[in-house]
């Protein structure tokens, strides 16, 4: 019977938890996915044996780095398209996306007195009203119409919503790979 390496197990354990941590940072238009990343490498590196065709190795770091690579880009690509799609102008997507930092941090505080899910629906929800208003005044401080700029800004908060959350489900396929590759 094969020895149970407890140091292995509780590096491991720490290692799903911290990258658990860094997944909810995506709620607030922090690179969460790519500290996933950062964490899975520095578990590789530290490991000082182990078979490299098993378990958690610098092949599955590469993965989990493309995988991060293809979340970003959901992200920005569906946040961008979300007001570029209603004619959104660039002014316009440059204060969208500053709106959702703003406002992503704004709705986490708000959220704080609701426990555990507040601060993270919070962030969400702010971060699209945050992206909302920059879109909004963006388009109004180039063109000037209200209701163009009312439809850049929707086309932006629906944008912002619908790439955090394919982030997050990306970070989600993520943290599984993390896990059975740890534990494998």
């Amino acid at each position: 019977m094969p020895e149970l390496d407890f140091a292995y197990y509780g590096w491991a354990i720490m290692l799903l938890i911290g990258s658990g941590i860094a997944w909810t940072t995506n709620f607030f238009t922090l690179p969460g996915n790519w500290f996933i990343v950062g964490l899975a490498a520095l578990f590789v590196s530290a490991q000082a044996t182990g078979d490299a065709a098993q378990g958690m190795n610098w092949e599955a770091v590469a993965f989990l780095f493309a995988l991060a690579a293809g979340g970003e880009a959901v992200e920005f690509f569906a946040g961008a398209a979300g007001a570029a799609k209603q004619g959104g102008s660039r002014r316009a997507i440059l204060l969208a996306i500053v709106g959702t930092f703003a406002g992503s941090i704004a709705g986490a505080v708000m959220g704080v007195p609701i426990p555990i899910l507040g601060p993270l629906l919070g962030a969400l929800v702010g971060g699209a009203g945050g992206a909302f208003a920059g879109a909004y005044l963006g388009e109004m401080w180039k063109h000037g119409g209200a209701d163009r700029s009312m439809s850049v800004g929707w086309g932006a908060a629906v944008g912002r919503v619908l790439g955090t959350l394919g982030k997050l489900l990306v970070g989600v396929v993520m943290m599984v790979v993390l896990t059975v590759r740890v534990f494998s």
